[in-house]
C-alpha cells in the first residue's frame, strides 16, 4: 500500500486555511505536534516550501513511516520521538526561538487503530497494550490486573464518562481473581456480560471502558494540559495554532486554554483598557468547527472533530 493511501488526513483544507497567513514568509516554522503518519505534514511541505516543520511523535513506527514519506523534503524536515507536552525542549534542542504555526490533530491515531496487536481497537482481539510509546511501562494489561476497583471506577468516569463504571469494575475485578486478563476481547467480554440489554443497543459497551484505559495508559489529558500552554508561549506574534480534538474531555482543555488567552485581564470598571491587558491572542473559529457532512461521508475518522485557532497578536505571558 502507497504511504499516501494509509492516512486521510482530518480537516486538511481548514487546517492549511487557517495556519497559510502564518507561514507565508521566508523560514516560517510549522510544529506538528502529533506528527503520526505525516499526512497533514507532507501537505504542507507540498504548498509552502519555503517553511521548515517540526514534527513531534511519541511513537517511533510512526515517526520511522514519516521519515520515509518526508525523506524528499530534506532538511526542512526535524523530527524528535517526544511526546507533545516536550515541545518547549524540542524546539530548544533544535536551537529554534519562536515559530509560526502549530498543530495538534489529537487522539488516537490511524496507525495506531489499524494495527491491531497495538490493543487500541475493542472490535479486535489483541493484547491488552494501548502504549502510543512502545517505550513506555504501563499498559492497559497493567492497569486492569493492579489498579483496585476504586480506581477504575475513577478512571471509567473521568475518562471515559460511563455511568456504568462502578458495575465494571467489580465485574472486571472478579473476573482477574479468577484468570489474568490479558487479551481486549477477554475484556470486552466481561464488559458485554455486565450490560443490560438495552444499554448495549444504544452502542458498543466498551467504548467509553477502552478509551478511558487508553487516556490512563499515555496520560493524555495531563499531557495536553501540559502542552497547549507551552505551544502558545513557543508562538511568534503573528503566529497561529490549530488544535482538532475528537472527544469532549480533550476540547474542554483546548477550550478553557484558548479562552484564557483571548480574553483581556483588566479589571471590572476600567474605562479604557490599558495595552498591558489586552488579549494576547484572537479567535480564528468561532466556538470549535465541525466537519462537513461530505468529509465525514468521505472519512468517517472526522465525524467526532473539532477544530479551535487562535492567532498570536501580541508579546506578553499569560
Amino acid at each position: 500500500m502507497a504511504l499516501n493511501d494509509i492516512h486521510t488526513p482530518v480537516l486538511l483544507e481548514r487546517c492549511v486555511e487557517h495556519l497559510a497567513p502564518a507561514l507565508a514568509a521566508d523560514g516560517a516554522v510549522l510544529v506538528d505536534c502529533t506528527l503520526g503518519m505525516g499526512g497533514h505534514a507532507e501537505a504542507f511541505l507540498e504548498r509552502f516550501p519555503n517553511i521548515t516543520l517540526v514534527g513531534l511523535d511519541r511513537d517511533l513506527d510512526a515517526l520511522a513511516i514519516s521519515r520515509e514519506r518526508l525523506a524528499r523534503f530534506g532538511d526542512r524536515v526535524k523530527l524528535v520521538h517526544t511526546v507533545y507536552d516536550g515541545i518547549d525542549e524540542a524546539l530548544e534542542g533544535l536551537g529554534i526561538p519562536e515559530v509560526h504555526g502549530i498543530l495538534f490533530d489529537l487522539g488516537v491515531s490511524s496507525l495506531q487503530l489499524d494495527e491491531a496487536e497495538r490493543g487500541f481497537a475493542y472490535s479486535k482481539d489483541a493484547p491488552l497494550d494501548m502504549r502510543m510509546d512502545a517505550t513506555s511501562d504501563l499498559t492497559a494489561e497493567t492497569v486492569i490486573a493492579t489498579y483496585t476497583e476504586h480506581e477504575l471506577r475513577n478512571i471509567f468516569q473521568k475518562y471515559g464518562e460511563e455511568k456504568l463504571a462502578q458495575r465494571y469494575a467489580r465485574k472486571i475485578v472478579e473476573a482477574r481473581d479468577a484468570r489474568p486478563i490479558t487479551r481486549s476481547a477477554e475484556l470486552v467480554e466481561i464488559i458485554q456480560a455486565a450490560t443490560p440489554a438495552a444499554v448495549q443497543r444504544a452502542g458498543h459497551p466498551a467504548k467509553r471502558v477502552f478509551q478511558a484505559l487508553r487516556i490512563e495508559v499515555n496520560q493524555e489529558l495531563s499531557v495536553l494540559e501540559d502542552a497547549i500552554p507551552r505551544a502558545l508561549d513557543s508562538l511568534a506574534v503573528g503566529g497561529r495554532i490549530v488544535v482538532l480534538a475528537y472527544q469532549s474531555l480533550e476540547d474542554r482543555i483546548v477550550k478553557k486554554d484558548f479562552q484564557k488567552v483571548i480574553a483581556s485581564t483588566a479589571p471590572a470598571g476600567l474605562p479604557v483598557e490599558l495595552p498591558e491587558h489586552a488579549p494576547l491572542f484572537r479567535a480564528l473559529v468561532k466556538g470549535a468547527e465541525l466537519a462537513s457532512d461530505d468529509e465525514k461521508a468521505e472519512n468517517p475518522r472526522a465525524t467526532p472533530v473539532r477544530l479551535r485557532a487562535i492567532e498570536r497578536v501580541r508579546k506578553g505571558t499569560r
